[in-house]
């Protein structure tokens, strides 16, 4: 599992996903302290049941702290930048859906909207791991029956 941090107007989205760019998990806070990274931590090593053998992130100071406490000692935390830039296009997609919108009124809000979207994303991708080569015809059977499956369980909820 890599990390991921960024600062979205005062209130901190991570996003965590695999080396095959699958997402792992997604928190929204309001702070970004230690104890911010370590609940985001410790959800990712529940949803994964398994602890990563290296974690990316932007380097901000919560994080060395947190992944020892939660995570131990034999993580290895990489902060250069080139290495966490697919981590850092990742959240491309909601500040495009996002700015239309005028942002969000409340966290509350902003962590629905973020958990769903990042949800419905994952499940939308054809591709099962990063670079994978999948043709055009293919992705368009993939994508037509996984929108028939996404739209029949909103339709039932």
């Amino acid at each position: 599992m890599h990390g991921f941090g960024a600062e979205r107007r005062g209130r901190l989205r991570r996003l965590g996903s695999d080396r095959d760019g699958n997402l792992v998990d997604v928190l929204l806070s309001e702070k970004r302290d230690k104890a911010a990274a370590e609940a985001f931590f410790r959800s990712a090593r529940t949803v994964t049941s398994c602890v990563p053998e290296r974690v990316t992130s932007d380097g901000h100071d919560a994080y060395p702290g947190a992944l020892k406490a939660v995570l131990g000692e034999a993580v290895r935390h990489r902060t250069n930048r080139y290495v966490n830039n697919h981590l850092e296009q990742d959240h491309r997609g909601i500040k495009q859906r996002i700015r239309p919108m005028g942002g969000f009124k409340s966290v509350e809000s902003a962590k629905r909207f973020c958990c769903a979207h990042d949800e419905v994303r994952n499940f939308l991708r054809p591709r099962s791991y990063r670079n994978e080569v999948i043709s055009l015809a293919q992705r368009r059977l993939v994508h037509t029956a996984r929108t028939r499956i996404l739209l029949t369980s909103m339709a039932a909820a």
